[in-house]
């Protein structure tokens, strides 16, 4: 069992506060977005034996197990992270397996450099994701029918949205939504940014359905994602309370402190609410136009105490024990890679004392004890 030593990301929509409060260190004044657990190359984890990235090059089949190995290859297959979010991410989508290497494999034959602005895949992988709050969390999760869009964006009494309202009234569910979000995304920038303005202050003064949309213009002023989010579901996460993003669903988070997993991936195709690329074709390609609940997820409790947040992909499993003091240990060894985290209380995992935002990695097969009082997340693999 490797205690790890994570990399805080300074992403500008971080919250200079939470993730500072939650490892009782003092804030820096910057702001502090994301802190990964894992052996992606952008920010490995580190341990005394080296970046966990190093550690499982080195002996693939010990650290992952032969199982993992066979499946998903000689990498950790998932990136845990503490995401904490002072202001809105952007609105996004990410692409099936398939879409993720075809779109990879025909711009590394465009010889599209990796690092360039416009390039959409960094690898041939999905990434499928689950964001579970630590707070209240609030964010953009599917499309709305598109009648129940069509009356947040009429009641705005703008004049430039009466088309949009028009065709989400007048088409096929799927029609509607792409071909509504076509224009917005390829309306003329400067007539865009006209009906932002005119929607954010309409937005700020009915409140209720329409606040969240105000707080976006004001982060994101002229942005055509404003009009774009109002599609999409708005969601309010209480705390243990999850969300399962998969292929295709547009989403965005807006607020709050979560744990974030999600396949080994850095394939995003943005949708709006940035000042990066948007590859309008490319996302439309990818965007799954159907309605969907967000579908709210709550942990399903397992044997020994284990509350399992059940998703349909096997490169990660997420899961939580809240251990009351007094309580028994709980052996947690299994044949898959695992990192254990502590978001609450104090924890003793094998040799070591885990307080909140403290976490280890546990090789395949190592003995993983757990006791003391307080709330662990368990990340590991389906084999």
């Amino acid at each position: 069992m490797d205690r790890l030593d994570n990399t805080v990301r300074p992403y500008a929509w971080g919250s200079p506060t939470a993730i500072p409060r939650l490892l009782g260190t003092e804030p820096t004044g910057e702001p502090q977005a994301e802190m990964w657990m894992g052996a992606h190359p952008g920010a490995p984890s580190r341990t005394a034996r080296g970046t966990l990235a190093e550690v499982i090059d080195a002996d693939p089949e010990r650290e992952l197990g032969k199982e993992a190995v066979a499946k998903f290859g000689p990498r950790l297959p998932f990136l845990l992270k503490i995401l904490a979010a002072d202001a809105p991410l952007s609105l996004q989508v990410h692409p099936d397996l398939a879409q993720a290497r075809e779109g990879y494999a025909d711009e590394e034959r465009r010889g599209v450099p990796l690092d360039a602005p416009e390039r959409n895949y960094k690898d041939a992988n999905h990434k499928p994701e689950l964001i579970c709050a630590l707070t209240e969390f609030d964010g953009l999760c599917g499309f709305r029918p598109p009648e129940r869009a069509a009356d947040l964006l009429a009641a705005l009494g703008v004049d430039s949205l009466k088309p949009y309202v028009d065709l989400l009234h007048a088409r096929p569910e799927d029609a509607a939504l792409r071909e509504v979000l076509t224009a917005i995304l390829t309306a003329d920038r400067e007539e865009t940014a006209r009906t932002v303005a005119e929607a954010a202050a309409a937005c700020a003064r009915l409140g209720g359905d329409h606040a969240p949309y105000a707080q976006l213009a004001h982060h994101y002023p002229g942005d055509p994602g404003v009009l774009a989010a109002m599609l999409l579901n708005h969601v309010r996460l209480q705390p243990g309370e999850a969300l399962f993003l998969g292929a295709g669903v547009p989403h965005a988070y807006l607020s709050g402190l979560g744990v974030e997993i999600m396949a080994n991936s850095d394939n995003v195709l943005r949708c709006g609410l940035t000042p990066k690329h948007v590859d309008v074709p490319e996302l439309l390609r990818v965007v799954r136009f159907e309605a969907s609940d967000p579908g709210v997820l709550r942990p399903e409790a397992a044997p020994d105490g284990e509350e399992v947040y059940e998703t349909p992909t096997d490169e990660f499993r997420l899961s939580r024990h809240v251990l009351p003091e007094g309580g028994t240990a709980h052996d947690l060894t299994r044949d898959t890679p695992q990192i254990l985290l502590c978001t609450a209380g104090a924890v003793r995992a094998g040799e070591y004392e885990l307080g909140p935002g403290r976490s280890v990695f546990v090789p395949a097969g190592e003995k993983a004890e757990i006791s003391g009082a307080g709330t662990v997340f368990r990340a590991t693999v389906v084999v």
